[in-house]
């Protein structure tokens, strides 16, 4: 299934099969494109998803399930699923369209462009919020989220050897320090909803502000340290400050949101590499040596 090319043709041909009475309308790819999915604009106001692989196409059911139940409790817009397509001899896997999205993913836009004291405001409250909501029946944190809303402690064996493996350019002795210090606590709390991939290329801006959150395929309850990862990776110390001070977890829990964050920055390769130096320094930055 992996040579299936997804462009524009087949994305005409599959609307046009499924949603004819929309046949009509100008259909193009975004400006960037998701790993879990190929997103093109329907027209002036869709937004089409079709997933790159099985897994990531047993999401759709379950956000057409939760969407709409979590949009009443957050101050942030979220993705609306408007119309759900069938597997077909074009494309094997569900499909969906929904409402579009005005804005650009934070990554696109410059950090000098965003006002990063208000959008630490605004992401704190949306997180708090999103605790909030009932979590009755919903999916656990495991392999399926990579384990994201569980405890940290299932890549220890990786993050070792992501030390070694980097210790000619980086302060391993403070990264150990702050991975030990997160495997010393748990979340000893009921379980909250998880997004999974609270990061910048999550994260819609529209006139310099947070205008919403995207891509909750990974949502699950558990422990939420691992949406802290934006702290660190988005932030500098004061908006840091601020989002922390407007966040309703305690200390332990920041630790292993700043343990999450050395685990997924050791883990990036190519270009994204480029920006181990900058998040490693802001980890390093607020974190107390003497603990």
């Amino acid at each position: 299934m992996s040579a299936l090319k997804v462009n524009t043709k087949l994305v005409t041909k599959l609307v046009a099969e499924q949603f004819p009475e929309w046949s009509n309308l100008e259909i193009k790819p975004t400006e960037t494109q998701g790993f879990n999915n190929n997103t093109f604009c329907l027209g002036k106001d869709k937004l089409i998803r079709l997933p790159t692989a099985e897994r990531y196409a047993l999401q759709n059911a379950k956000l057409e399930k939760w969407l709409p139940k979590f949009v009443k409790h957050l101050s942030l817009e979220i993705p609306m699923p408007i119309r759900q397509a069938e597997p077909s001899e074009l494309f094997p896997w569900r499909w969906s369209i929904y409402k579009w999205i005005e804005g650009k993913s934070a990554n696109l836009v410059k950090l000098k462009d965003i006002d990063l004291n208000q959008a630490a405001l605004d992401l704190a409250q949306f997180l708090n919020e999103f605790h909030k909501i009932n979590t009755s029946g919903a999916p656990e944190a495991g392999a399926e989220s990579f384990y994201r809303g569980a405890h940290p402690s299932v890549y220890d064996k990786e993050i070792q050897l992501s030390i070694k493996r980097l210790q000619h350019c980086i302060d391993a002795n403070k990264a150990t320090k702050i991975w030990h210090q997160a495997l010393q606590s748990s979340w000893n709390k009921p379980p909250v909803w998880v997004h999974g991939d609270f990061t910048i290329g999550n994260i819609i801006i529209n006139n310099n502000r947070v205008a919403a959150i995207i891509d909750f395929g990974g949502i699950v309850v558990g422990d939420p340290a691992c949406d802290l990862m934006v702290a660190w990776t988005l932030f500098d110390k004061e908006n840091r400050s601020i989002f922390k001070s407007h966040l309703s977890l305690d200390e332990d829990t920041w630790k292993r949101g700043r343990g999450w964050t050395l685990w997924k920055c050791l883990q990036e390769s190519g270009p994204e590499s480029l920006q181990r130096e900058k998040i490693l320094a802001e980890i390093f930055s607020d974190y107390d040596y003497r603990d």
